[in-house]
């Protein structure tokens, strides 16, 4: 007599291995996109601060503000456009001129990215 064996999981035992496998996505995705998130404002803070030092050395070096980030590229002050972390883009820069006579017309940047950061403050108010 020849007996059959059936191989293969039932239907029970892989709703059983669906459910905990989504159980565990619902719990880890939500901290993941947190952590994403965190990265990309730190990132924004560290660029920011390389421009900001750049426009500080070249008002230091030429005596007046750049007129644009493209002559910090140029005068290599920055080796390349800087990206903005938040938007992706190179040209979502906020440029602010001086507030003094100085000749120049960048004296800060801020982010263009639209919405908050983690703890509710504005990107473009950094």
């Amino acid at each position: 007599m020849v007996t059959m064996r059936r191989r293969g999981f039932t239907l029970i035992e892989l709703l059983v291995v669906m459910t905990i496998i989504a159980t565990l996505l619902a719990i880890v995705a939500p901290r993941y996109f947190r952590h994403v998130d965190h990265a990309k404002e730190t990132a924004l803070h560290q660029t920011l601060n390389v421009v900001r030092d750049a426009i500080d050395k070249y008002r230091a070096d030429k005596n007046k503000y750049p007129a644009s980030l493209e002559d910090l590229v140029d005068q290599h002050y920055l080796r390349d456009m800087p990206v903005d972390p938040i938007s992706g883009s190179r040209n979502a820069w906020i440029i602010v001129p001086p507030t003094d006579d100085a000749a120049g017309g960048m004296a800060d940047i801020r982010s263009g990215s639209a919405g908050n950061d983690q703890a509710g403050v504005p990107y473009k108010d950094y």
